[in-house]
């Protein structure tokens, strides 16, 4: 039981280290490149799709980290079958067309809770970084006049 407790930490910890690593090298891609200073639909889009295809290569891998050991410790018939249920269980589709083993089954609710939290990661710094490009259209296409309106008195 104890081994069972120190794998499945073990496995939330390698989860949290590949997200970790994956934003860090994101963040180290946005700064050097100077992409926050950008502003306007053309200019964000192809940023905008890079985020998205690096964050679900992320999430990807954590993926395949569970679906391996699922696969390394037999609780599914094949590789294949351990990546396909890691994915529905990590995302929380829950299909239900596969189970683990009764002496495994607790790792699928704790692989579904870290990959929520590691989606609401994901979500947060997506929305940090689009927020950021809206504010600077917003600036760049600010109309003047708007500023400085008296308000309008009924």
């Amino acid at each position: 039981m104890l081994l069972k407790i120190l794998l499945a930490a073990s496995l939330v910890v390698g989860t949290v280290a590949i997200h970790a690593v994956g934003v860090d090298v994101l963040l180290r891609i946005i700064v050097r490149s100077r992409v926050l200073a950008i502003s306007g639909f053309q200019r964000v889009t192809p940023f905008v799709i890079g985020l998205t295809c690096w964050l679900i290569l992320v999430h990807l891998t954590e993926i395949v980290l569970w679906g391996l050991f699922y696969s390394w410790q037999g609780c599914l018939p094949d590789a294949e079958s351990a990546i396909y249920f890691s994915g529905v269980t990590y995302t929380t589709v829950g299909f239900g067309d596969l189970v683990l083993p009764r002496e495994w089954r607790m790792l699928a609710p704790l692989e579904a809770l870290t990959g929520i939290l590691m989606y609401g990661l994901s979500t947060g710094l997506f929305f940090a970084l689009v927020s950021r490009w809206i504010r600077n259209w917003m600036q760049t296409n600010a109309v003047p006049e708007l500023h400085s309106a008296a308000p309008i008195s009924e």
